[in-house]
C-alpha cells in the first residue's frame, strides 16, 4: 500500500529551503576582502566537499560536486532534526489538529529510499555518459565473467543485483541509523525528568557525530558509485 507522508514532505521541503536560503545569502554577501562568519562557514563546507569529490570522482565534476554538496547538507539537516526534543513539535502539532507528526525525514524509509532512487537514476545516466550505450551494454553482458556465451546470463544477473543493492543499501543504512537514534531518544524521554539529563545529554553529544558521519557516508558513497559507473572496467 502506498502512502503520502505529508509530514516528511513538509519538513524535507522546509529544510531544503533553509539550505538554499543560507547558502544563497552567503553567495550574495561573498566578498574578496575579509569574509564574514557566514561566508567562512559556507566556504569551509564547499571546499571540504569539493576536495572529497576530487579524490573520488575523476570525470567532469560540474554536476557531481554541487550534487554532493546538496546531498551532504540536506541529509545533515534531515538528521539534525533528531536533536529536537522528541515530543516538542508533535505536541505543537496537536494544537492544529495533527494526531501524528514525524519530524525526522531520515527516520522515514520513504524519504531515504526516494533519495537513493535519485542516486540510482544518476548511476544509470553516468554509466551511459561515461561508456556510451555500447560500453554500458558490453559491461552488463560480459562483466565480470567474460564474454563466453553461457556466462552472459550470470553476468547480467550479478550486474542487476549489484545495481539494485546500491540504492537499497544507501536507503537502509541511513534509515536504520536515524530510526534507531530516534527510538533511543524516545526511551530516554520516557524516564523520569530527573533521570533524563545525563543519558540525554550524553547521547545527544554522541548523536551529533553520528548524524554528521551518516550524511558524509551517504554523500561519499554516492560520489563513489557515480565514479564507478562513469569509468570503464
Amino acid at each position: 500500500m502506498m502512502a503520502l507522508n505529508l509530514d516528511t514532505l513538509f519538513f524535507s521541503t522546509l529544510l531544503g529551503l533553509v539550505f538554499i536560503t543560507v547558502f544563497g545569502l552567503a553567495a550574495r554577501r561573498a566578498t574578496s576582502g575579509v569574509p564574514g562568519k557566514l561566508q567562512n562557514f559556507v566556504e569551509v563546507i564547499v571546499e571540504f566537499i569539493d576536495t572529497s569529490v576530487k579524490e573520488s570522482f575523476h570525470g567532469p565534476r560540474e554536476f557531481v560536486a554541487p550534487l554532493a554538496l546538496t546531498i551532504f547538507v540536506w541529509t545533515f539537516l534531515w538528521n539534525l532534526m533528531d536533536l529536537v526534543p522528541v515530543d516538542l513539535l508533535p505536541i505543537m502539532g496537536t494544537w492544529f489538529g495533527l494526531e501524528y507528526l514525524r519530524v525526522v525525514p531520515a527516520a522515514d524509509m520513504s524519504a531515504t529510499f526516494a533519495l537513493s532512487l535519485s542516486v540510482f537514476f544518476l548511476i544509470l545516466v553516468y554509466s551511459v555518459k561515461g561508456k556510451g550505450w555500447g560500453g554500458f551494454a558490453k559491461e552488463m553482458l560480459f562483466h565480470p565473467f567474460g564474454s563466453f556465451p553461457l556466462l552472459v546470463p550470470a553476468n547480467v544477473l550479478l550486474n542487476i543485483v549489484e545495481l539494485l543493492a546500491k540504492p537499497l543499501s544507501l536507503s537502509l543504512r541511513l534509515f536504520g541509523n536515524l530510526y534507531a537514534g530516534e527510538l533511543i531518544f524516545i526511551l530516554i524521554a520516557l524516564l523520569p525528568w530527573w533521570a533524563q539529563w545525563v543519558p540525554g545529554l550524553g547521547w545527544a553529544i554522541y548523536h551529533i557525530l553520528v548524524i554528521t558521519l551518516q550524511a558524509f557516508i551517504f554523500m561519499t558513497l554516492t560520489v563513489v558509485y557515480l565514479s564507478l559507473a562513469y569509468e570503464e572496467h
